[in-house]
């Protein structure tokens, strides 16, 4: 099975478990913002978001840079690969399941029709 970097799965699932973080990384898709700017957009106070955001930074999707009062929030550079090949793995496990599940109905199908056969007899 292949190997993923735990830590770094888990917070990246992490930070995209939450609406609003998802909300940021779709706005942040659009144009650069400030946290008051997210804040606003998002009905939070500026602590609130600013934890948003640290999540998203420390997951590698969000960089800051603040000039003189003002943070403002970019995409980062961190792309999803290994988070979407776990997605594909487990993808393929569940349908691996669901085709031998199709299977087997068939199977009991068949078996009924051969049944419904002999008792017309």
């Amino acid at each position: 099975m292949a190997q993923y970097s735990s830590n770094r799965v888990n917070a990246s699932f992490a930070a995209l478990s939450d609406a609003t973080r998802r909300g940021v990384l779709e706005q942040l898709g659009h144009s650069d913002a400030s946290i008051t700017d997210l804040a606003d957009k998002f009905h939070l106070t500026l602590t609130g978001m600013k934890k948003h955001v640290d999540v998203l930074e420390q997951a590698g999707f969000v960089t800051t840079e603040k000039i003189g009062r003002v943070r403002t929030c970019k995409l980062g550079l961190r792309r999803l690969e290994e988070e979407a090949a776990w997605i594909a793995r487990y993808h393929q496990l569940w349908a691996a399941r669901y085709d031998a599940l199709d299977g087997v109905i068939e199977e009991l199908k068949h078996k009924e029709q051969i049944h419904e056969r002999q008792q017309r007899k």
